[in-house]
């Protein structure tokens, strides 16, 4: 049964604009609609609307009568579709307002913190390409060594961050997270995302520990893009070269263990896949273009530094990222 204060309203109006009523502006046209809208009229109500308040106030023969029961029937379908996208549209703002939330949960069981000591100036920042992230970085000074870790799943969205943190908490509770060897924790993190991963989908990760008694950098790959070190009595940047099948694809993997000795002023810097498939042009930017990027503001602090190159990044795809893009500074 149609609402009778919308309908005296709908007449009224009506009647003015078939009347030619000199007062009538769109504003009311405007305000009747929106109140219509709001409340989900759909367009064959709106239809059959418009044919009562015509019955009220004019004599309709019944050629036009007929025609407008034609038209009736004609928007019948279109309103069975404009309940259904309504519908759709209510599941899609709570779907909206559900990943903000999760989001949010991830972004705080995720994103790591910068520690400080003595022996380093860190700075690091990750951006998602969409609300939910796919890349990690873990940054820990445990007993006077300083572990870092960068990781990306293959894949954007929801699955990429819900697998995401089931790394991070994989991470936390390994027993030779505390000192063990990079070739060791990727092993044993290869078995928790091979039985736990769905095959579709992998992991890599690049994972190293500094120690500043030894001044060694040690380092291990799962098919994790390659980082840079900077010699500073060279000048010059070397890829962070380390081989290793990414995490979840086959039961057993071993990994390679690197290590190079540091020396005062020395710079590494670790980045993901996301960095290097920057497009400029519409081509991906050469990783000498990174290096050009970073000479640029290396003098800076780390926290700076990272912050800068990602944002000569963005401006290269007019502040868009097509994928999550993570980028590490260690300056010794």
């Amino acid at each position: 049964m149609e609402d009778e204060p919308r309908l005296i309203s709908y007449q009224n109006l009506l009647m003015r604009y078939v009347s030619n009523d000199p007062g009538l502006v769109a504003k009311d046209n405007d305000e009747l609609s929106e109140t219509l809208h709001a409340q989900g009229i759909p367009p064959d109500d709106l239809v059959a609307m418009h044919i009562n308040a015509l019955k009220r106030t004019t004599h309709l023969d019944p050629k036009t009568l007929r025609a407008f029961e034609f038209l009736t029937r004609m928007m019948s379908g279109y309103g069975k579709e404009y309940r259904e996208h309504q519908a759709l549209k209510n599941r899609q703002k709570q779907l909206d307002t559900e990943i903000d939330v999760a989001a949010e949960v991830q972004k705080a069981l995720l994103v790591g913190c910068v520690p400080s000591c003595h022996f380093a100036d860190i700075g690091a920042v990750s951006e998602p390409a969409t609300k939910m992230s796919g890349d990690y970085y873990r940054i820990v000074n445990d007993r006077g060594r300083l572990a870092v870790t960068i990781a990306d799943i293959v894949g954007k969205g929801i699955p990429a961050a819900m697998c995401m943190s089931m790394i991070k908490y994989a991470m936390d509770s390994l027993p030779e997270n505390k000192q063990g060897a990079p070739s060791a924790i990727l092993a044993s993190l290869n078995r928790v995302v091979e039985r736990n991963v769905d095959p579709s989908m992998f992991v890599t990760m690049f994972y190293s520990v500094y120690d500043p008694v030894t001044h060694i950098f040690s380092n291990a790959s799962a098919g994790h893009e390659p980082g840079f070190y900077y010699s500073a009595r060279k000048d010059q940047f070397i890829d962070l070269e380390a081989r290793g099948l990414s995490l979840g694809l086959a039961a057993g993997t071993q990994y390679k263990e690197y290590s190079r000795k540091i020396e005062p002023g020395d710079m590494i810097f670790l980045l993901t896949d996301g960095v290097t498939e920057i497009r400029k042009d519409h081509e991906f930017i050469e990783r000498e273009q990174i290096v050009e990027i970073i000479r640029r503001f290396m003098d800076l602090p780390a926290a700076q530094i990272v912050k800068c190159v990602m944002n000569e990044l963005k401006k290269m795809q007019c502040c868009h990222l097509d994928d999550d893009c993570t980028f590490i500074a260690l300056k010794f």
